[in-house]
């Protein structure tokens, strides 16, 4: 990285024997963080600087330094990188939601590898560990099932529908989100012209005040049923006639409720959902399995992708036929079904309990009769039935949060001794953090790591492991 001696500005606060603030700089991105900030040196410093690809030549400059690092805005692409490409969406660089559309599609699998691969060695000591390629998509675009627009204001007091800025709740405008499904675009004009036509106010992060907070839209990939759900700051949806009357000629709207949140939270979604118009569920399919999706249910966003991430799980657990299982963290069902298809009985856990009604369903509907739920949380259900019933697990299958499993839960899973541990971790931190724990003593070896890219132009990677006992 060299200082560009022409392009200091006068405000100037030296943060270095040769570095100052507003100082412009050029720099070669040598490595990338796992938010997919790019890394440059400069004298002996590391700077962090966002919407860069390894490889990249750029013009920087600095506007933040702290002892041993720092952060630079880019200003120009030099040369750029055999990596980057042109992204797709205008609203790319300032909207939190993808922060990998400048690197090619293979050069975004590779990183995902790495970052797993780092994790397992960094955080779980696991040196010599092999990391299978990431399982990618054909076309990485369009996949999302599921999109919660938050609403506001502009400067000017014009309404304002789209995605929230990178570690910001400034809302970006977007047409179209391009990880979205085409339906987005047509739901959100239809709600714009409603509000400006019934002069319905948008909600105030700030003031508390004002209506509409999010609109919530779900499509089923495989049915192509719609679900429009609009989450508001008050207990009644006015002139909801006018609103359903432009969204139920949409091609396939089956679902259109409002969700009543008067909290002044960053939790998008309250607990009371009111049906206007249709079903109150909409459904989709997994692997020939059935679904019925609400409003508050939690439901993998990229079916192409779950088919393939719960295919390996299934793959890992090894079923034959008579099997007892437990799903830990099981939502509304979605591996526990997969999983019921050959084991032999299937017990699922889940702290929501309409996501365990929804799991029940789901089951009935598919004609599962051995899969058993149960409400609460894994780290106090599974204790205390191996407590009153001293019944062992020949598989135990985890999909935990981002925190990933509680110690607790993790314990009384090496009690009950399973054949095999099947981990399905979206953050592959907490998943070396845990796999640490779950090998110790030499009790139980990784045999398999494969990361699913469920989330293209993103950091985020999904995890599957496989431990098998010793």
């Amino acid at each position: 990285m060299n200082p560009v001696p022409n392009g200091k500005s006068q405000d100037k606060k030296s943060i270095g024997k040769n570095i100052e603030k507003n100082q412009l700089a050029e720099v070669v991105i040598q490595d990338m963080t796992e938010n997919g900030e790019g890394i440059g040196k400069l004298d002996g410093y590391t700077f962090f600087i966002k919407d860069t690809v390894i490889g990249d030549r750029v013009l920087v400059k600095i506007i933040k330094a702290k002892k041993t690092y720092g952060y630079a805005r880019l200003m120009e692409i030099l040369t750029p990188s055999a990596d980057r490409t042109e992204p797709r969406c205008p609203a790319a660089g300032p909207c939190g939601g993808c922060q990998l559309q400048s690197m090619t599609y293979e050069a975004q699998l590779a990183f995902k590898r790495k970052k797993v691969e780092d994790h397992l060695r960094r955080i779980g000591g696991f040196l010599d560990i092999t990391v299978e390629p990431v399982i990618g998509m054909k076309e990485p675009w369009c996949y999302r099932n599921k999109a919660q627009f938050p609403v506001g204001r502009d400067r000017d007091g014009k309404i304002r529908i789209g995605f929230y800025a990178g570690r910001t709740h400034s809302i970006i405008e977007t047409e179209r989100c391009y990880l979205g499904r085409p339906v987005n675009e047509q739901v959100l004009a239809i709600v714009r012209t409603w509000m400006n036509r019934q002069k319905i106010v948008p909600y105030d992060e700030t003031t508390g005040k004002g209506l509409i907070r999010h609109v919530l839209i779900r499509e089923g990939r495989a049915t192509g049923q719609v679900m429009v759900c609009l989450v508001i700051n008050g207990k009644k949806l006015p002139a909801a006639e006018m609103l359903v009357q432009e969204l139920k000629d949409i091609p396939g709207m089956t679902s259109i409720s409002y969700n009543i949140n008067m909290e002044q939270t960053n939790v998008i979604l309250g607990r009371q959902v009111v049906t206007l118009w249709g079903e109150d569920t909409i459904e989709d399919q997994i692997g020939g399995i059935s679904f019925r999706i609400s409003p508050l249910s939690f439901y993998q966003v990229n079916p192409e992708q779950t088919e393939r991430l719960y295919g390996k799980a299934l793959e890992f657990a090894g079923l034959t036929g008579g099997e007892n299982v437990w799903d830990l963290y099981c939502g509304i069902g979605t591996i526990s079904l997969f999983l019921a298809q050959k084991a032999g009985k299937v017990h699922g856990v889940e702290i929501i309990p309409a996501a365990i009604e929804n799991a029940r369903e789901n089951a009935e509907r598919n004609g599962f009769t051995n899969t058993e739920f149960f409400v609460g949380k894994a780290e106090e259900v599974l204790p205390q039935w191996y407590r009153e019933h001293g019944e062992k697990a020949d598989v135990i299958v985890v999909d935990p949060p981002r925190k990933g499993c509680d110690p607790a839960l993790l314990d009384v899973m090496l009690q009950m001794d399973p054949e095999r541990i099947v981990y399905v971790s979206c953050d592959s931190a907490t998943l070396a953090r845990d796999l640490k724990i779950l090998t110790g003593e030499n009790r139980y070896q990784i045999k398999t790591i494969q990361p699913v890219d469920m989330f293209p132009q993103s950091v985020h990677v999904e995890t599957v492991c496989l431990l098998s006992r010793k």
